[in-house]
Order: structure tokens, then C-alpha cells, then sequence
């Protein structure tokens, strides 16, 4: 798989070609993609995802704070995972929004061939979302492609979508996370330096230096499965802003305990999988409630984890 951030810098033919924000990679995402791939390949033709960043909505909205489920690289490593030849993830800014469905469906008909167009029945691009499918449709007729017009999936009913999954994330309900997305929700970040607080207390923890608009879980504390090294580890992780230690306001911090772990951390690369919210954060009266607590949750974690799968049980 490519991943490029220039449309300028690739030329195909006859591609089959995607587009959208696709933030997560959610179930209903992994369902199109898929479909364009063996599409696109029994036909002998690239396949190509078109993606954005920042967020559209983020831009046009002046959106501020965490937004994101996964960074752009996170984002194309995903993507590219279910076949895609091609992933191109262009700058979104309002020059770029100020572009006609016509003006960006040339750009992408000169530069990738275009010869299918897959969408989803609500999908809407150019200024103020006038190519709706059938006007892209239209629009096909004169540049040579035709548009394929694929049908969300559902869990049980509802529909699977990346603002699901951000309410999803805020109320702690990693379970209805992980069925949205067909995975646990991971973190993934470079292991910074803390104040060695949590190492005092007997209880070392792993600080991650994520971007500032990654999304984060509800506050409090998850038994999680963490990965360094290529090795696995079990791990208790708190969300928050450690209100037993902090007086003023600070910016939230994604801080793992890996159970058992001996070692050094620093730089290195960690992922954690959420599995399952264990508590909310709490402020203590004292280091020993905060100790005993924490003993708990390492105990209620190892209640959890061993019978996780790697993977969620996922409903129909």
C-alpha cells in the first residue's frame, strides 16, 4: 500500500476509487472498502482510498479539543490492511472546500483514471455539498466513470457510524466501541517522561505522548492489553487528570500500569487496547485509600483480561 499526501504525486488508470474522512476505520468502513477492493481487483484495476485532514467538520466548524479516533498514519495503516493499493490523504482547508464537485472530480478523474466511484447513499462533497451521488453521477457521464452506491451496514439495528462511536467513547463503553469498530480501541504513542509519581508508590507507569486532538475515553481507569516490544502485557490504565495529586487544572493524561512488567519504558513504542472500564476517576483523601484502590483495580483487571479475546465477540 502507498500512502501519499499529494494527489500530484500518483498517476493511475482506471481506478476504483473511494472517498471520505473514514475516521476509525469503523465496521460500516471495513464493509465498503472490502467490496471496492475485490471489485476493483477482479477487474485488474487499482483501488484507491481518498481520505482528508483535517477533519472536514473540524475546518468548516472551527471544531476545538479532541476530535480524532485515529491519527492519519493509524488511519492508512488500517485502510491499507484490507487491500487498498492506494491511500491518499489530502489537506483539507477552506480553499480546498471551495472547490465544485465538478472541479474535484476532475482532479481526481485526471490524476487516478477514475472508473468506479464507491459512496454511501448520504455521501456529499464539493461546495456546499452539492455532489451528492446522483450529481456525481451526472457529472460521471461526461468524464468517464459511473458511481456505485453501496448500502451501510447495522449491528443489531443501528447504524454504525464515527459519531457513534465518539459518544460511545465519553460514556466508557468500550464493549459498544469495540462492535463499532470491530476491534478494541487503541491508543498508540512514544512512552514520554513523567514526575515518576506513580514509580514512588510502587506502581511505575507508562505516560503517552498522544497529539492533543486524539480522543480519549471517559475519564477513569481500564483494564487494558498493551503491546511493546512484540511482546503482551497486561496493564490497569488511568484517563485523567490525577485530582488526588492535582490542584489546578491540567490537560488529561493516559498513564499504564503493565502488571508484572520489569524494564525500561522511555521511548519506546506502546499500544494500549481498551477492553473494559473498571471504574471513574475519584479523588482520595489519602495516598493509602489511593493505594488500596489501586490494588483493586489491578485485582479487577486480572478478573477481566485473561478471558478477553484478542479480538471482541462481534454481533451480527
Amino acid at each position: 500500500m502507498q500512502h501519499t499526501t499529494s494527489i500530484d504525486k500518483i498517476l493511475l488508470q482506471n481506478a476504483f476509487v473511494t472517498i471520505g474522512s473514514f475516521d476509525g476505520v469503523h465496521r460500516g468502513h471495513q464493509a465498503l472498502i472490502r467490496e471496492l477492493v475485490q471489485s476493483a481487483h477482479k477487474r485488474g484495476s487499482p483501488a484507491v482510498v481518498v481520505t482528508f485532514f483535517p477533519h472536514p467538520i473540524v475546518v468548516l466548524k472551527d471544531l476545538q479539543g479532541p476530535f480524532y479516533l485515529t491519527t492519519p498514519e493509524e488511519r492508512a495503516e488500517l485502510i491499507g490492511a484490507l487491500g487498498v493499493d492506494h491511500v491518499i490523504t489530502l489537506h483539507f482547508d477552506h480553499e480546498l472546500a471551495k472547490r465544485t464537485a465538478r472541479q474535484f472530480m476532475e482532479m481526481l478523474s485526471e490524476r487516478l483514471g477514475l472508473r468506479e466511484l464507491w459512496v454511501g447513499p448520504d455521501f456529499a462533497l464539493g461546495r456546499g455539498r452539492e455532489g451528492t451521488p446522483e450529481v456525481l453521477s451526472s457529472i460521471g457521464h461526461d468524464l468517464g466513470y459511473t458511481v456505485h452506491t453501496f448500502s451501510p451496514i447495522t449491528i443489531s439495528g443501528e447504524k454504525i457510524s464515527s459519531s457513534r462511536i465518539r459518544t460511545l467513547l465519553g460514556e466508557g463503553n468500550m464493549q459498544g466501541v469495540a462492535h463499532q469498530l470491530g476491534r478494541w480501541y487503541s491508543l498508540k504513542a512514544i512512552v514520554t517522561h513523567g514526575d515518576d509519581r506513580g514509580h514512588q508508590l510502587g506502581f511505575p507507569t507508562a505516560n503517552l505522548d498522544l497529539a492533543p486532538e486524539r480522543l480519549l475515553p471517559l475519564a477513569g481507569v481500564y483494564a487494558c492489553r498493551a503491546y511493546v516490544d512484540n511482546e503482551v502485557y497486561l496493564a490497569v490504565t488511568n484517563i485523567g487528570v490525577r485530582p488526588t495529586f492535582e490542584s489546578q487544572p491540567v490537560l488529561p493524561r493516559v498513564e499504564a500500569h503493565l502488571i508484572n512488567f520489569r524494564g525500561n519504558l522511555y521511548e519506546k513504542m506502546l499500544r494500549l487496547d481498551f477492553i473494559d472500564f473498571i471504574r471513574p476517576e475519584m479523588r482520595f483523601p489519602s495516598i493509602q485509600m489511593l493505594l488500596q484502590q489501586i490494588q483493586s483495580d489491578i485485582q479487577h483487571a486480572l478478573e477481566i483480561l485473561p478471558n478477553a479475546s484478542q479480538t471482541p465477540n462481534l454481533p451480527a
